[in-house]
């Protein structure tokens, strides 16, 4: 698993993810610890991680403990507000997102290999 992966739990953090997207992508992942369809999304992120490109630094937002960060995000990136989501950013702006069942490791790879 790659080690570029943190959890984002305040704005501070947020604010230096978006700054880091300037030098590389960042890939933010939007989990529910209550929704079944969160979890099974959270495995396929967990299977892309296997293999995942170290260019590329990931986030999570785990929604009950970091909402304002969570809502922080869609107001930031114009992105409207989904669990489970994956947003990646460059140059401090979305360039692909997807949510629920469009998040595989397979759609997170070719969102990655294509932007």
């Amino acid at each position: 698993m790659t080690s570029n992966i943190k959890e984002l739990t305040n704005m501070a953090e947020l604010e230096e993810a978006i700054k880091e997207s300037k030098e590389r992508p960042v890939l933010f992942f939007k989990h529910s610890t209550t929704c079944p369809i969160s979890a099974r999304a959270y495995r396929e992120f967990r299977n892309h991680l296997e293999e995942a490109d170290s260019r590329v630094s990931y986030r999570i937002v785990t929604v009950q403990v970091a909402r304002p960060v969570s809502n922080e995000i869609a107001q930031r990136l114009q992105v409207q507000h989904e669990t489970p989501q994956a947003i990646l950013v460059k140059e401090g702006r979305e360039v692909w997102n997807a949510s629920h069942f469009s998040i595989t490791s397979t759609a997170l790879e070719e969102a990655i290999r294509s932007h």
